[in-house]
């Protein structure tokens, strides 16, 4: 067992008693801890100042008589004003730091009951910030016991320990992930535990929070969310400014960020705060952070460290106490080494790094997200619209499939479901529906991939010339929907959706081997791994 050593200070009231066999009926809370059965004190730190010197005295006598084994250490500490905060947690600051601390070897316990209040709480702030590396000690009296014994009670710090507790800090904890969330009950693991950790930093920390991620991947909605948080949290008090830096071009970029002084250039008719002095005490997000040219970057990264900056045409600096989230969906690492963006920025930025996986890289989100985007839609447009069932499972099997590329990822989806929704006018989503956006879909991100990027690998350059450019996409979309189809017949369902429910017999496969064979093309030639 450890030897305990209890730090506290001496009670000028509580502890103070006329010298006599009267004294022993008080409860004195410094005596009583060293009266205690079932505690024993190796060592007492007794903090006292000098004006209480002979009390100091007095006090230490008695605890010898009742625990002589307690080596009682008196600690001299003198303030000029006992209820200043800033001169109490100074000092003791300095005798913490000063003490020869041994958690490895020793117990110790750090007693507020006594002394000023301030004095309490800056004991408590210091065995919280582990300073004073110890457990909080209480005393207090007891009716029924002998009077000057009192009852004591030791309390850790470490909250995980206590069950209601630690059961209500996970609540938070959890309501506040599913608000970064906006309440989507995500399913992908790699997501979730990046989202968990994004709420411990934007509740714990001021640093800067670096998100990237492919366009459309929720970095703005989700930089929103950080700042709400926050908010709830009363951490910050100002506005939340969004700037999208692809935007910013130009001389306009030095005075949109930081602002410029009436007649800084030609059209400078009157003062301009900035975007940096408008989020003072808020949260500035600036998106595409890869897009500012290496002036703005070294202001920025100046306006981050210092809290200040120069306005254009200004002959003194403004100030602004602000928080950074930058955005981008560039790679940062190779836009440093290409000499684009500069890498004391970058390594300022890089502390907080969260990477947002694009859609396609979280199928098992789809459902969810999907019952998301229809609730947003019923909020903005007044109007509830459901999937019967055998159009959702339509839906959510292209969805899910690797048919579906997701290129514009969470914004695709949304206007996928906007479309559905506003064509839907009974208010439900059909499977002629769902044929017609997944046709819709496919056709769109057939157009943004060049078809000799799938088609390259299975047909020669010569094939390729000899295909008119209309064949070639339609020809890439057949290709990709086979590569991400379990069967001949699954990716003739995908493919012939629409005209499929218009036939009184289907053959899907057949339908689809003849149109490959058009182009000397089968079902195992377009799924090799060449492919």
């Amino acid at each position: 067992m450890k030897p305990v050593t209890v730090i506290g200070f001496l009670g000028s009231t509580l502890d103070a008693a006329k010298f006599g066999p009267s004294r022993w009926n008080k409860w004195r809370p410094t005596v009583s801890i060293c009266m205690q059965e079932d505690l024993r004190v190796d060592r007492f730190i007794l903090l006292h100042g000098s004006y209480h010197r002979r009390l100091a005295e007095f006090v230490m006598d008695d605890i010898r008589d009742v625990s002589p084994e307690t080596e009682v250490v008196p600690h001299l500490l003198d303030f000029d004003d006992a209820w200043d905060f800033e001169e109490v947690y100074g000092k003791l600051l300095d005798f913490a730091r000063d003490f020869p601390f041994d958690p490895d070897t020793h117990d110790y316990l750090v007693h507020i009951t006594t002394g000023t209040h301030v004095a309490q709480i800056c004991l408590f702030l210091l065995s919280e910030a582990r300073y004073l590396p110890g457990r909080l000690l209480q005393t207090q009296p007891q009716r029924g016991a002998p009077q000057p014994v009192g009852t004591w009670n030791a309390i850790d710090l470490d909250l995980s320990r206590y069950d209601s507790i630690a059961t209500r800090f996970a609540e938070a904890s959890a309501e506040s992930t599913s608000f970064l969330k906006s309440g989507i009950e995500t399913r992908n693991p790699a997501f979730n535990r990046m989202i968990e950790e994004i709420e411990q930093v934007a509740v714990r920390s001021h640093a800067p929070i670096l998100l990237m991620g492919p366009t459309g991947a929720g970095k703005s909605q989700l930089a929103r969310k950080i700042y709400e948080l926050k908010k709830l949290r009363h951490q910050v008090s100002g506005p939340f400014v969004e700037v999208n830096c692809a935007t910013l071009k130009g001389d306009s970029a030095m005075s949109a960020l930081f602002g410029h002084r009436k007649g800084a250039f030609t059209g400078a008719a009157q003062d301009r705060p900035g975007l940096l002095r408008s989020a003072d005490e808020g949260l500035l997000f600036l998106d595409e952070i890869g897009e500012l040219g290496l002036d703005e970057q070294a202001m920025i990264l100046r306006a981050i460290e210092e809290g200040r900056f120069l306005p254009v045409g200004a002959d003194s600096e403004a100030k602004s106490d602000f928080q950074l989230i930058a955005g981008t969906n560039r790679d940062l690492v190779g836009e440093v080494a290409a000499g684009r963006f500069r890498d004391d920025l970058f390594a300022r930025l890089n502390l907080w790094t969260f990477a947002l996986p694009g859609l396609a890289d979280r199928r098992e989100d789809i459902a969810p997200n999907l019952d998301y985007e229809l609730e947003r839609f019923a909020q903005r447009e007044g109007s509830r619209v459901t999937f019967n069932k055998e159009a959702r499972d339509r839906y959510l099997a292209f969805a899910e499939s690797a048919a579906a590329k997701w290129q514009g990822n969470f914004r695709d989806l949304a206007a996928s479901v906007t479309r559905m929704a506003t064509l839907s006018d009974t208010g439900r989503i059909d499977r002629d529906a769902v044929g017609f956006e997944i046709a819709r879909l496919g056709a769109t991100w057939s157009a943004e991939t060049p078809p000799g990027d799938s088609l390259a690998r299975i047909l020669t350059r010569e094939e390729l010339a000899a295909i008119d450019p209309f064949d070639r996409v339609q020809l890439a979309f057949v290709v990709e929907a086979c590569r991400g189809a379990r069967s001949l017949s699954d990716a003739g369902r995908t493919l012939f959706a629409v005209s499929r429910e218009q036939r009184t017999s289907t053959n899907d496969a057949d339908r689809l081997r003849k149109y490959l064979a058009r182009f000397d093309l089968d079902w195992a030639a377009v799924r090799s791994p060449a492919a």
